[in-house]
């Protein structure tokens, strides 16, 4: 009865609050706690007995009063750090608090006219700093005093943490002394203690963590722009006045790259057993992400030292070199992502995580903005670990366009890695992990699964057309190094340039060839540097022979353009031509299921910035192939010296071989090509070009956006920022 007694009380309080049209004075102390003091509510009764349409109400009509609440509620958190929180009902007015706010600041961020008030010493004045006069009674503005209450809270003694103080001593730690820093919340980076799990430590850092990420969320109330707009909320959080940055910061870090969601492995435990671990992981992953939003790309840093306005959670995690701390980040990472991917023989019996779309990009945050952590990666197989999950998410949400972030994100990832030559040599290393995709069995290397996963082209949707480009150039990075691939993988890629040499496809769009020259390259890189160990390769070229000879002799006057356009217009959609390719591809690998489409009634957080693929590459080719705006005239110029002389050299031995010993098999002609030779008889090797991604305003704009909506559509318990009016992307209802 006492709770459903407390939540009356409460429900009458907000009743009482957006009823009342004369201001109630902040000293009315018995109003303002029956808000907090003799409560007992959960976050989710919290979002229940405080309407949305209330919350407008007081925000339009009594103003003065949301002003009050607001104020009074950040009043109580910083009496509760300063204090420490000795007793229960301390910590049950602080998590009130914590709930309200969560609740409330949303509606705070709505509306323009309101956005400053947090940065306000006063209800009602403007953004701190604006005025010189603003802050001379050295009061500070109320978004300071709450975040930093909220990180002394993160590391309160029995609340969040445990406490040091001998068992029995009546002394109770005081707060604003204590050294964080021993008070880190998992063993890790810069930590070698683990200490013991404690349910309601987490359960309360998951609480606290909420509202961290609901002030950080204004960025959902602004309009993408490409400006170099920082968030005040992140800005203050991740500066020197927050004394708790670094241990929040590995305590963070560190929760995250220990979590095992199995555990021990025994079936169906998730289904027996909360765990309140996940649920912190999640929210230390999310707010790790944001922490780490900066437009400036550390790429263009070579003493890795942040540009502007010092972000501490950046600069710490671009700091971080010891090879044990990279082994512990790169491990954990790997079995995270790798989670999802877990087959067993009782179904639904494992644990599945649903943050991978986070691990992603603070794995992409780690390799930007971390220099030692990336080359580190690629210094062993282990980056293989994170290759084929990534290949299992993109394969797996190619055909829903609800989850067309998830694989520009993956492929961004993939890109950044094959600007690197270790990438190319690492998928040499052969596959032998069976993962449940939907692509042809083969038997091969990890640089055959990269090839063949590229049927993202042929079975995806419209929206990834801006992708291709993309993924063939990871291929061209890769392929000066890739020594011997699969005749799955090869016949995968003759398939694909005929599908784009076709007339229609090549004359119906100016960047259309791009997709040729890339393939072409492709095959350049592998005849000229890896010829030996490609007989596979070699044998698909000579089968397909006359694509080669269809380009060389391509005409490109106005008479075959108006025939070729002409022919479009029967086709509804690039991939109708590349569609027919997925007949040729048969047997699919034991366990896999087909990609399917969105399903309808699901929420959908349509990104603005997705559409068009930001400028990623850096082109550091002296053509102008890939930027020319009148193509035509270049297809003249196709690389095909290198091919054309291979075909010139090998088909009449093929031919002679053929008919001289009756041949049919092709397991014979394969032996003859692998032992053949082109040496000297091959123009001169190009230089290998390697095409980097390149950190831009654009891509930063797009990484926030995404960010922000995989972090809106994950939070739905309690459904935080659901039903606002959200301005950096567009929510689509089904």
């Amino acid at each position: 009865m006492g709770n459903v007694d407390s939540k009356l009380n409460f429900r009458k309080a907000v009743i009482q609050l957006t009823t009342k049209t004369q201001p109630v004075e902040a000293t009315d102390h018995a109003f303002w706690d029956q808000f907090w003091a003799d409560t007992a509510t959960t976050v989710q009764d919290v979002f229940a007995l405080v309407p949305a349409a209330e919350i407008r109400a007081v925000r339009e009509e009594s103003p003065s009063n949301l002003a009050t609440l607001c104020y009074k509620a950040v009043e109580k958190l910083v009496q509760g750090a300063e204090s420490g929180c000795p007793s229960e009902k301390e910590r049950q007015i602080v998590l009130n608090c914590i709930r309200l706010l969560t609740r409330i600041l949303p509606y705070i961020f709505e509306d323009a006219d309101w956005r400053g008030f947090f940065w306000s010493t006063v209800p009602g004045a403007g953004r701190a700093g604006q005025d010189e006069g603003d802050d001379d009674d050295g009061a500070r503005p109320l978004a300071e005093s709450l975040l930093l209450a909220v990180s002394d809270l993160l590391f309160c003694p029995d609340f969040t943490v445990q406490s040091h103080k001998r068992t029995g001593s009546d002394t109770v730690e005081d707060i604003q002394s204590i050294d964080s820093c021993e008070y880190i919340w998992e063993a890790g980076v810069g930590f070698a203690q683990s200490p013991p799990l404690n349910y309601t430590h987490d359960l309360n850092r998951t609480e606290l963590l909420k509202l961290l990420l609901t002030c950080f969320s204004e960025a959902m109330y602004l309009p993408p722009s490409a400006d170099n707009i920082l968030n005040p909320w992140v800005t203050f959080f991740c500066a020197t006045d927050n004394r708790h940055a670094l241990p929040l910061f590995t305590s963070l870090l560190n929760v995250v790259c220990a979590y095992d969601a199995v555990g021990y492995g025994i079936p169906y435990n998730h289904l027996m057993f909360s765990d309140y671990r996940e649920v912190l992981v999640e929210h230390a992953v999310q707010v790790l992400i944001v922490t780490l939003d900066l437009d400036h790309s550390a790429s263009a840093m070579e003493d890795l030292e942040p540009v502007g306005p010092d972000n501490l959670f950046v600069n710490y995690l671009s700091r971080i070199h010891r090879e044990e701390d990279f082994s512990f980040i790169l491990k954990g990472l790997a079995r995270l992502m790798t989670n999802p991917l877990i087959q067993t023989y009782l179904p639904n019996s494992a644990k599945k995580i649903r943050f991978h779309q986070e691990l992603l990009v603070l794995f992409w945050k780690l390799c930007d903005f971390n220099k030692k952590f990336l080359f580190f990666v690629l210094k062993s197989s282990d980056v293989l670990d994170v290759l084929v999950p990534i290949l299992f998410y993109l394969n797996d949400a190619r055909a829903d366009q609800s989850r067309v972030g998830l694989v520009h994100i993956g492929v961004f990832i993939l890109l950044l890695l094959s600007g690197e030559r270790n990438f190319g040599v690492r998928l040499n290393k052969p596959y032998s992990v069976r993962v449940p995709m939907d692509i042809p069995v083969f038997t091969g290397t990890h640089a055959d699964l990269l090839i063949i996963f590229h049927k993202i082209i042929t079975s995806g949707h419209q929206r990834l057309q801006p992708l291709f480009d993309c993924l063939l150039t990871i291929v061209v990075n890769v392929s000066p190094y890739l020594k011997s691939l699969s005749m799955v993988a090869a016949n995968k890629l003759l398939h694909l340039l005929e599908a784009f040499s076709t007339n229609w496809f090549l004359f119906s769009a100016s960047q259309n060839h791009h997709l040729v020259f890339f393939l072409l390259e492709v095959f350049n890189n592998l005849i000229q540097y890896q010829f030996d160990g490609n007989c596979n390769l070699v044998y698909a070229i000579i089968r397909k022979r006359n694509i080669f000879h269809q380009l060389a002799n391509l005409s490109s006057d106005p008479a075959t353009i108006h025939k070729a356009l002409q022919m479009k217009k029967r086709k509804k959609t690039t991939t109708a031509i590349i569609s027919r390719i997925n007949s040729q591809e048969t047997i699919s690998m034991e366990g896999s299921r087909p990609a399917v489409p969105a399903e309808p009634g699901t929420l959908k957080a349509s990104l603005v910035a997705i559409p068009g693929t930001p400028p990623l590459l850096e082109l550091s080719m002296h053509a102008c192939i890939l930027q020319s705006t009148f193509p035509y005239g270049m297809l003249s110029k196709l690389p095909l010296q290198t091919i054309m002389r291979l075909l010139q050299v090998l088909v009449p031995q093929v031919e002679k071989i053929c008919i001289d010993k009756g041949l049919t098999d092709e397991s014979e002609i394969l032996k003859f090509l692998q032992h053949g030779t082109l040496v000297g008889l091959l123009p001169v090797p190009h230089p290998i070009l390697i095409r980097k991604y390149q950190a831009n305003a654009g891509t930063a704009m797009w990484f926030r956006t995404y960010m922000w909506g995989v972090i809106y559509l994950r939070n739905v318990d309690p459904p935080i920022w659901y039903d606002t009016d959200v301005r950096l992307f567009e929510i689509q209802r089904i």
